[in-house]
């Protein structure tokens, strides 16, 4: 019994703090992959297929059950012949996405053929109003053809976006394949290149992950590098831009997948990682097909797979597909959906940078991050600080949308002003004037047209009261109503707010419940509601768990305070050490 409990206190000593509550989940591999196929096999989970699942994997049905409640995707009824899916997020509520809605539930509301459901953000910003007929991506002018097509038969495949010029962050030429390109990732492997001088690149390049909060990528690549040498350790994209305004990840996915995946595979040798995923929303399926598409030319092609470019080096890389969720943009939430878990964020620390998937050292950084790591490495780190405006550094990718003539992605270079990127896209809907302007998508304050002269960069962002965020620009022409806009942004924090923590299930709650009467009875807040409010907000951005909750609420408290004539009433939470927040 000596031996015995000398052995358990060894255990014990050595378990890393802060994971506790993690001993005795379920373990074994994720089965969230399996439940994805049956789902999309018959479009639903029916019982018995669930119930040869848990025999199979020797899991307990409740385990399954506990993972189907959790993912909005999963089906546990058999679905309608057409299932019609409508976003009323912001960016489509801008564009007169609540007539559209209700135009469709006068057309449709009888038809026992189709089930309309009110979704979040589709990632399809720029062609607000969006809908999904059987999960095809469409502008809501499309819906009477895709339904009828959906009656009678399919839908088809919805196209991903093209480009015939490469973004400035593309160092290969247009039209180029794998033979001509990777060429950073062969040197690494046949070692022309040194891991830790491209780390000490990265860093002397000030590249910030592109995901939210803008943490420096060379850190962290060294960070994850220096974690237990010679042990397993894994490498992930995060691709689940979820959040309202943002979808340039998505065009990125689309049009520079070799970027991204060079990126991933850099990152995966210099950390000493062998395995390696992109982790996609699963209303990304053009995007999806694109990526898959590029890894088996990979694999054909030797880059990847047992001796990857002959180095005899092991990388491996796959797609794990989303079943739901914007919660799972925060990278601890992410890596429980992995593990098969429901989706809710861990305490931190421990950081996955040193606990993360399986437990093990994990990177992550977002798309547009690995996208820009390959041209960097190449052509240095002053190139990328020279491309910069001003004082900032590089270029970026922002998503705008909202009361814009040509919502789109456009990448420009970092420090560019409000007001230049809003005339790059075409100027405010009927030559009106901006009357606010959301700079990093949802989780973002609202700025007024007193700071159109702000760069979009992180410091100034910060110092104008709001953040920069993954670049997701929403712009609101002046006149916009903008307490029911904020009041539209919160009810999308409630609607995926996990519920693990107290502090943003039942605030977000109780705020969108004050907010919604006064929108809807045309009332003004009183000196007691706007107090209360400002009381949620602290508790929430104080102590919940992760950025959801934290940020919830700021974009409302702006509004209170641009309704004053006054800037942000509370500074932009953005909470101490955050790595990448949800997608951000």
């Amino acid at each position: 019994m000596t031996e015995l409990s000398d052995r358990m206190a060894d255990v014990r000593a050595r378990r890393v703090p802060g994971v506790e509550a993690r001993a005795g989940k379920f373990p074994g591999p994720s089965l969230i992959p399996a439940l994805n196929a049956i789902q999309a096999r018959l479009g639903w989970l029916p019982r018995e297929e669930l119930e040869e699942l848990a025999r199979d994997a020797r899991r307990p049905r409740y385990e399954i059950e506990g993972l189907i409640s959790f993912y909005p995707h999963f089906r546990t009824e058999p679905p309608t012949k057409v299932a019609l899916h409508v976003c009323h997020d912001l960016p489509c509520w801008l564009r007169d996405g609540e007539a559209r809605i209700a135009e469709l539930r006068d057309r449709y509301g009888e038809d026992d053929d189709v089930e309309i459901v009110e979704v979040s953000c589709l990632g399809r910003c720029d062609i607000a109003p969006a809908v999904a007929v059987n999960e095809r991506p469409a502008p809501v002018a499309d819906t009477d053809d895709l339904v009828g097509a959906a009656r009678d038969g399919g839908v088809g495949e919805a196209p991903a976006a093209t480009r015939l010029e490469p973004w400035p962050n593309d160092p290969y030429p247009a039209g180029s394949g794998v033979p001509e390109r990777y060429t950073t990732l062969r040197a690494l492997l046949a070692g022309e290149l040194d891991a830790d001088d491209i780390v000490a690149t990265l860093k002397d390049s000030g590249l910030r992950g592109m995901g939210g909060a803008g943490f420096p990528t060379g850190q962290k690549w060294s960070l994850v590098r220096d974690t237990e040498p010679g042990t397993t350790k894994y490498a992930i994209v995060n691709a689940d831009e979820s959040e309202p305004g943002t979808f340039k990840d998505r065009q990125i996915l689309a049009q520079q997948p070799h970027l991204v995946l060079e990126g991933l595979l850099l990152g995966m040798v210099v950390v000493g990682a062998e395995e390696g995923w992109v982790f996609i929303r699963h209303e990304y399926g053009p995007e999806e097909h694109v990526l898959r598409e590029e890894i088996d030319a990979l694999r054909a092609a030797g880059v990847i797979g047992p001796d990857a470019c002959g180095s005899g080096r092991r990388l491996n890389v796959d797609v794990f597909v989303s079943p739901g969720g914007y919660i799972l943009g925060e990278e601890t939430a992410l890596l429980e959906c992995m593990e098969g878990h429901r989706g809710e964020p861990r305490n931190k620390p421990p950081f996955p940078g040193n606990y993360g998937l399986h437990g093990r050292p994990t990177l992550i950084n977002s798309v547009e991050t690995f996208a820009d790591v390959p041209v960097i490495v190449q052509r240095g780190a002053q190139w990328w600080k020279d491309q910069g405006a001003g004082d900032s550094v590089g270029w970026k990718f922002f998503a705008v949308s909202g009361h814009v003539e040509k919502p789109d992605v456009y990448c420009v270079p970092m420090g560019t002003t409000v007001r230049d990127l809003v005339e790059l896209a075409g100027g405010v809907t009927g030559g009106r004037q901006v009357g606010a302007v959301q700079p990093g998508g949802a989780s973002s304050n609202f700025i007024g047209p007193d700071k159109l002269d702000m760069p979009l960069d992180f410091g100034t962002a910060v110092e104008h009261g709001t953040m920069l965020g993954s670049g997701a620009m929403v712009v609101l022409a002046e006149g916009s109503d903008m307490l029911a806009a904020s009041t539209n942004v919160l009810r999308f924090f409630r609607n995926e707010s996990c519920g693990k923590c107290v502090p943003c299930r039942v605030g977000s709650t109780k705020a969108h419940a004050i907010l919604r009467d006064v929108v809807e009875t045309g009332s003004d807040l009183d000196d007691d509601q706007r107090a209360h409010i400002l009381r949620l907000e602290e508790a929430m951005r104080k102590t919940s768990i992760c950025g959801l909750g934290q940020v919830a609420l700021g974009p409302v408290v702006s509004v209170l305070g641009l309704n004053k004539g006054g800037a942000a009433a509370r500074p932009q939470p953005r909470p101490e050490g955050a790595e990448d927040q949800p997608d951000r």
